[in-house]
């Protein structure tokens, strides 16, 4: 089959992207998300490489992503697992030791990002050095999140906008596009590991003046499985805040 054998020829300006895929018991969703990106990347033409971090899951994510593995080849499919649940991103910089394309996008595994929003053309045409998907700006929205949810995620990206002034519409969000080189750098310099990672990762590139693009996406609350935020990643969020706003 051409999406298991990627017999499409692969677009010839010599780029390959590495989609790192962090899971937490995603077995439900997992194969869902790597049949949507085999497809993507198939159809368009882009070399492409899928690494699978998963976390110690307890639901058998890693057996699951081992099937996968044997379905679409081991050049494919990448599994990169680590024995217990370390945090968001400590998997990311895990992942990228890993990548071997000169772009790395980062996204969910539990289908809240649809893979059509995955498209290069908008990192092309600005030359950017990351392009970030913003739910806050254009035709961005989130679906199927109740009001508590919604005032969460408002307030933080508000008060994150009001204190750090950070170019970009929405820091809290997983959904991104970078160089390899750009990412490598923003995560040497990074100190936080849970959710506040991706909020680090924006002030960052602001700081070393990279320039970065935003691209509306419609996040789509998951399916299957549980929502891995809770009060003990709101408190870490604050924390880390505070910190960021004191040393940047």
């Amino acid at each position: 089959m051409a999406s298991r054998k990627c017999s499409q020829q692969s677009r010839g300006d010599g780029d390959k992207y590495s989609v790192l895929l962090p899971t937490y018991n995603e077995r439900e969703n997992l194969p869902l998300i790597v049949w949507l990106l085999v497809k993507y990347f198939g159809e368009s033409g882009y070399n492409y490489e899928i690494i699978v971090i998963d976390d110690g899951s307890p639901d058998g994510t890693l057996e699951v992503a081992k099937q996968l593995q044997k379905i679409y080849g081991e050049d494919k499919i990448l599994l990169r697992p680590r024995e217990k649940k370390l945090g968001l991103g400590t998997a990311y910089i895990h992942g990228i030791k890993h990548a071997t394309g000169n772009f790395v996008f980062i996204m969910d595994a539990d289908l809240s990002h649809h893979v059509t929003y995955l498209s290069p053309r908008k990192q092309r045409e600005g030359r950017y050095d990351l392009v970030s998907g913003t739910r806050y700006i254009g035709d961005g929205g989130v679906y199927g999140w109740d009001l508590r949810r919604k005032l969460i995620s408002r307030g933080a990206n508000y008060v994150t906008q009001v204190l750090l002034r950070p170019g970009a519409s929405d820091l809290t969000g997983s959904f991104r596009l970078y160089k390899k080189e750009v990412l490598e750098s923003l995560v040497e310099r990074c100190v936080s590991k849970g959710y506040v990672f991706q909020m680090e990762m924006i002030v960052r590139a602001r700081q070393l003046n990279y320039t970065i693009g935003e691209v509306p996406i419609s996040f789509v609350d998951r399916v299957y499985g549980e929502s891995k935020l809770g009060g003990n990643e709101i408190v870490s969020f604050l924390k880390g805040l505070l910190t960021l706003f004191a040393t940047t």
